[in-house]
This record gives C-alpha cells, structure tokens and sequence, in this order.
C-alpha cells in the first residue's frame, strides 16, 4: 500500500503542477560510453588490418665518389680511390609460421578485447536498463502518491466549497430574516406612531370640545352671573337712589357719597355706594401693573381706563379709555392690562367699588 501524504506536508504544494513523465537518469552518460567503445573498437580493427597488409620493405644504399676534374692545367696526383663500402643485407623475412601465429594472436587478442568493450557495453545497457526501469517505477510510485494527493486536496477543496455555500447561504436567509424583523419593527413603530398620533388627534379633538364646552360653559355662567350682577347693581342703584330720595327729602337736598380709593399708576378715584379703603388702590395697582405688556417711549404717557365690575365679585363687567394718552397703541395696551387683571380684588368689606376709574402711565414713564 503507498503512503499518502497529509495536505499539510510540504509535498502537497507540489501537488497542483502537471504531472510530466520520469525523467531517464544516465542517458548521456551511457551514449558516451558506447561512443568511446565503438571508437577503440575502430581503432583496433584498423591496426589489426593495417599490421597485415604490410610487407616488409627492403634497405636501399647509393655509393658516391670523387671525379677528377680533367680541365685543370697541371697535371696532380690522383688520390687512390676509397674502399668500397660494404652494404649489410636486408634481414631475412621472418618464417611464415611465426607471422601466421603472431597474426593469430594478435586476432585472438583483439578479439578478446572487442569481446570484453562488448560485454562490458552490454553490462552497462543492462544496468542503464535497470536504472531507467527502477527511476519508471519510482516516477510510476510518485505519480499515484501525487495523484493520490491531488484528489484528496480536490475532495477537501470541494467539501470547503461546499461548506461556504452551506455558510453563505445560512447567512443570507439569516440577512433575510434580520431584514424581515427590522420590516416589521419598522411597520409596528409606524403603526405604533399613526395610532399614537390618531390616539392625539382625538384627545386634541377631544380636549376641543371639551374645552368649547368649558367654555360655552363659562361664557354661560359668565353670562348668568352677568346679568345677576346687573341685576343686583340695578336693585342697588335702585335702593340708592331711593335712600338718595329719602335722605334729599330729609335734609332738602345733599351729595352722594364718594371716597378717594385710587391713585396714577394703577390708582384713581372710586363710586359706587360703597367708600374704599386706604388699601385698596395698592391692590389694583399691583394687580393691573403686572399685565401691562410695553415696549415702546414712555415720556407723557397717561391713560385714563374706566372700570365698570360687579361689587360682590369684583368681576370685569366693562372698560373703556376714560381719557387717551395721544398714543392709541398705549391706550390700547393699558385697556388690555385692566381687560387681564379680571376680577378686580375686593376691598376690606368684602366688596369692589362698582365704577372707578384707573390712571395708567407705562413703567419709567
């Protein structure tokens, strides 16, 4: 069984190139040894044929000697010639016993070599064949580990694919479902908001119209105790005037009685059956004072307001400018001071002077 390497060893970064086939280890090296042997073995076959195609060659000498020069004048004496000179012969050939049994030698042992440049070129293709078998056999084992590897990656690279498609699509439906609870928030918060405003509008609507009750209410009771109020003054206009009578009939003639109640600034004379006290203009003043709203010039500004309520309450029946300033905009601010201060305070009795009138000047005037 071959041993697959985990994914995490080295050799799995290897795993993702091509798979090519084994390289053959020592090819050169073989072809040059089987040059070299073809080479020597040419060599030996060329001597070998040489060394019998030769035939020994013989020895050649030339012999020189001196010519006597015949044109001289005067006759010398010839010198005697030299000695010949002995010519050794050639070297008999060898018998052609010993050149056949030298020759066979020579072929024995030539063939001997070629033999042995054979056998050992022959050893060397064997081993050359037995290298490139075991190298095909370790390229076979590395390319099924390496196949091995790639396909363990590739089931691994696929179960991760996998897995993050598993995840993409848990975080998608989970994107999803995040978005459909913010929806549905967002629909309760506006359903919450319109019901909430539509619950507003009708306790607007509702404080309308209890309001406009209120106040129909109000204006009803006011209305009422308006004309009880001028009823009561009409009944004791109507008991005045007859003591009036009675006390004129008595002394032959006399004066209503008046007091002095009010002074400026919030104060002013009074009438009305009923004398003030010395208190009472301090009331109105700081009654009416804080109701006045000006921001205009206050040098020569007084206004005279004339003051009609109700004696038993004290509630505003009436106001008008008694005398103008020459300003309309501070008369009107002034009518609308005595119109904020209603119900005017009652005196020490228990009652408010039914007329009197209140002088008004702005504050630094």
């Amino acid at each position: 069984m071959m041993n697959q390497q985990p994914s995490g060893h080295p050799g799995a970064r290897t795993s993702a190139r091509p798979i090519r086939p084994p390289r053959e280890r020592g090819t050169w090296k073989a072809f040059a040894l089987a040059a070299l042997m073809h080479v020597l073995l040419g060599i030996l076959l060329y001597h070998g044929v040489n060394w019998q195609n030769n035939t020994p060659a013989g020895a050649e000498a030339e012999l020189w000697t001196d010519i006597p020069d015949l044109s001289a004048p005067t006759p010398r004496a010839v010198p005697p010639p030299a000695p010949p000179i002995k010519v050794q012969p050639a070297p008999p050939p060898a018998k052609d016993e010993d050149a056949d049994i030298a020759l066979q030698e020579k072929k024995r042992k030539q063939q001997e070599a070629v033999a042995r440049a054979a056998q050992l070129a022959e050893q060397q293709r064997a081993q050359q064949l037995a290298d490139q078998e075991a190298e095909a056999k370790r390229q076979q084992q590395l390319a099924a580990q390496q196949a091995a590897q790639q396909a363990a990656l590739a089931a691994q690279k696929a179960a991760q694919d996998k897995q993050k498609q598993t995840d993409k699509q848990k975080q998608l439906a989970q994107q999803k479902l995040e978005q459909q609870k913010m929806q549905q928030a967002k629909e309760k918060e506006a359903d919450a908001a319109k019901a909430a405003e539509q619950q507003k509008e009708a306790e607007t609507k509702a404080q309308e119209q209890a309001d406009a009750k209120a106040k129909a209410q109000a204006d009803a009771k006011a209305k009422a105790k308006a004309q009880a109020d001028a009823q009561a003054k009409a009944k004791l206009d109507k008991e005045r005037s007859a003591r009036l009578a009675a006390l004129q009939g008595q002394a032959g003639g006399g004066t209503s009685s008046s007091g002095e109640g009010l002074a400026k600034s919030g104060t002013g004379s009074g009438a009305g059956g009923t004398a003030t006290s010395s208190g009472y203009a301090e009331k109105v003043q700081r009654r009416v004072r804080p109701n006045i709203v000006w921001a205009g010039e206050t040098a020569g500004l007084e206004t005279v307001v004339s003051v009609h309520v109700s004696p038993a309450t004290g509630t505003l029946l009436s106001s008008s400018i008694q005398r103008s300033s020459g300003n309309e905009q501070w008369d009107q601010a002034a009518l609308r001071a005595v119109q904020r201060s209603d119900p005017m305070p009652l005196d020490t009795n228990g009652q408010a002077p039914g007329t009197f009138t209140i002088t008004l000047r702005p504050a630094g005037g």
